[in-house]
C-alpha cells in the first residue's frame, strides 16, 4: 500500500548518491568515500524534506505565537465558565475562529515526517548484500547501499540483528559486531541528546505554560529521548543518521527563529523591541536656523500665592512684591492709602505712607 512512498524515498536517495558519486569520483562502496556518499545521501534526504516542510514550520510558529496572545482571554473564559467544559470548548472554538488561530497548525511539520521516517526505516531494514533491487533501485545499487559503511559499520546494520540479514552483513569483509555496536551506540546517544535539546528549544519558543500543557511538555522533554534510547537498538544505522541529522536541522532552525522572533514578553523580545525603536536625533529638536527659540511658559501653581520672604516685614506685615508691580498679598497696591490695613482687623495700626515703595531688601523697623 505504501510502495509509492518507499519508491519516492529511494528515488531521492539514489539521486543524491549519484551526485556525491560524481563529486568523489565513483568510489567503491567498501571504501570510506563510497560509504560517505551514501551517508550524505541520507543527510540530504533530510535537507530535501525539511526544505519542503519549511512553510509548514512558519505556520507552526505563527500559530504558537497567536495562541500565546490569546492566553489572557482564555483565562477570562475559564473564570467565566468555571466547571462548564462544554461551554468553555464552544467559547474557545469561537475565539479561535474569530482570531484565525488553528491549534492543529502546531503539528503540521511533525505529521509529514512520520511517514518519511517509517519509509526510510522500511527500506534500510530490507537492505542486505546480494539482494534484489528495491523500489526503483537496480540490483547493483541495492548491493552498494547494503555494503556502504560508516567507520566500518554498514548503514543497513543495527545494534541487534538476527537471521539471514545478520549472516549477510557479518559476511562483508572487515565488518564485525564490535564496530557496528560502537558506531550504533554513539549515534543513539547523540540522537537522544539532540532530541532532548530540541525539545528544550521548543519549550523556550512556546513560552511558559501551566497546568496540563506543562505536564505534556515535561513528558515530551524526558519521555521521547528515553523511548528513542530504547528503540534505537533496533534502528538501522542509516535511520540513526537520519534522525540525528533531522534533530541538528531542527536545532539550527529553532536557534534562527528564537533570534529573529523571540517569544512575546521575554527578555529577548523586550531587548529586540528596544533595539528596533528609532533613535531621536537631537538636531530635530533644535530650532531652525534664524528662528527664535521658544521657551515653555512656567505656570504658577493653583491656589493662593505665597509672597516672597523679602516682602514680609519683621512683624508679619506683607509688603509689596516688586516682581508683581508693587501689589500686596491681599491684592491692594502699595501707595500708602490703599496699602493700609482695614480698621476691622482689630489691630488699630495703619501702615506708613510710602511703605513698601523702597527696595524689597531694605530693612524695616519694628513698630512699638
Amino acid at each position: 500500500m505504501l510502495d509509492w512512498l518507499y519508491t519516492a524515498i529511494s528515488w531521492v536517495m539514489a539521486r543524491w548518491h549519484s551526485l556525491w558519486n560524481l563529486v568523489f569520483g565513483d568510489p567503491a562502496p567498501e571504501t570510506a568515500l563510497g560509504g560517505l556518499s551514501w551517508v550524505l545521501a541520507i543527510v540530504f534526504l533530510v535537507v530535501t524534506i525539511r526544505l519542503i516542510l519549511f512553510p509548514l514550520f512558519v505556520k507552526q510558529v505563527k500559530s504558537q505565537r497567536a495562541m500565546q496572545e490569546l492566553q489572557p482571554e482564555i483565562a477570562k473564559l475559564r473564570k467565566q465558565y468555571g466547571s462548564d467544559r462544554q461551554g468553555m470548548a464552544v467559547a474557545m472554538q469561537q475565539l479561535q475562529k474569530e482570531r484565525g488561530v488553528n491549534p492543529l497548525a502546531g503539528c503540521l511539520p511533525i505529521l509529514p515526517q512520520i511517514p518519511v521516517f517509517l519509509a526510510l526505516f522500511h527500506v534500510l531494514r530490507r537492505l542486505a548484500p546480494d539482494k534484489q533491487g528495491l523500489y526503483s533501485w537496480t540490483d547493483e545499487l541495492t548491493d552498494q547501499a547494503a555494503r556502504a559503511q560508516l567507520f566500518g559499520a554498514p548503514i543497513s546494520a543495527s545494534f541487534n540483528m538476527s537471521g539471514a540479514k545478520e549472516e549477510a552483513i557479518l559476511g562483508i569483509a572487515g565488518v564485525n559486531y564490535t564496530n557496528i555496536r560502537i558506531v550504533a551506540f554513539a549515534l543513539i546517544v547523540v540522537m537522544c541528546f539532540t532530541t532532548y535539546f530540541t525539545q528544550k528549544q521548543i519549550m523556550a519558543r512556546s513560552g511558559p505554560v501551566e497546568g496540563q500543557a506543562a505536564m505534556v511538555q515535561k513528558l515530551m522533554l524526558y519521555g521521547v529521548p528515553i523511548s528513542l534510547f530504547v528503540s534505537g537498538f533496533i534502528f538501522p544505522i542509516g535511520v540513526l543518521i537520519y534522525w540525528m541529522t533531522n534533530n541538528l536541522w531542527t536545532m539550527g532552525q529553532q536557534f534562527f527563529i528564537l533570534r529573529k522572533m523571540p517569544p512575546p514578553g521575554s527578555d529577548a523580545a523586550k531587548a529586540k523591541a528596544a533595539a528596533e525603536k528609532p533613535a531621536i536625533d537631537p538636531k530635530t529638536l533644535a530650532p531652525k536656523p534664524g528662528a527664535k527659540p521658544v521657551r515653555p511658559k512656567q505656570g504658577r501653581p493653583s491656589g493662593s500665592t505665597v509672597a516672597p520672604s523679602s516682602t514680609v516685614d519683621g512683624d508679619g506685615v506683607v509688603g509689596p512684591d516688586p516682581a508683581a508691580g508693587g501689589s500686596t498679598a491681599n491684592g491692594s497696591t502699595g501707595n500708602g492709602s490703599a496699602g493700609s490695613r482695614s480698621a476691622g482687623s482689630g489691630s488699630g495700626r495703619t501702615s506708613r505712607p510710602g511703605a513698601g515703595q523702597g527696595p524689597a531688601n531694605r530693612g524695616k523697623r519694628k513698630r512699638r
